[in-house]
């Protein structure tokens, strides 16, 4: 008996197509914006290593994610009954006395650090920049090329 590829296709089609529709659009992104959340849980703060590729250039492209806060550019007293959750991130670059602020939940970038070993310290901050928790990354910037 001879099995032409068509069928096989056709059933791995079906079969990806059932597991995505298997995991809804809440399991992937997190509940509405639009509905307040009861008893909501801790936000918390995921945040990788530099991407390596652009590393080896000098860049430093760190991602991050959260949980449990949106991070949104909404600061001060009265955004701290929001719900779901919104905050920011401070970024500070080798124990800088200051720190930037990322408010739209993109790629955190570094660009200009002389080559050697860095740390980035990420931490997840309210509307009225209270430090909900935090993560360093540490890293070494090659020679150039």
């Amino acid at each position: 008996m001879k099995l032409s590829g068509r069928p096989l296709a056709m059933t791995v089609a079906a079969f990806v197509a059932t597991t995505a529709q298997a995991q809804s659009v809440r399991d992937v992104i997190g509940p509405s914006p639009l509905v307040a959340i009861e008893d909501e849980p801790p936000a918390k703060l995921f945040v990788d290593p530099p991407l390596p590729e652009q590393l080896a250039k000098g860049l430093v492209f760190i991602q991050y994610r959260t949980e449990n806060l949106r991070v949104v550019p909404v600061f001060g007293a009265g955004a701290l009954d929001v719900s779901p959750r919104i905050g920011h991130v401070h970024i500070t670059v080798d124990d800088a006395p200051w720190h930037f602020v990322d408010a739209i939940g993109e790629t955190i970038i570094v660009v200009g650090l002389p080559r050697g070993p860095h740390k980035v310290l990420v931490e997840l901050a309210d509307p009225t920049h209270r430090v909900m928790g935090s993560q360093t990354v540490s890293f070494e910037v090659p020679p150039r090329k």
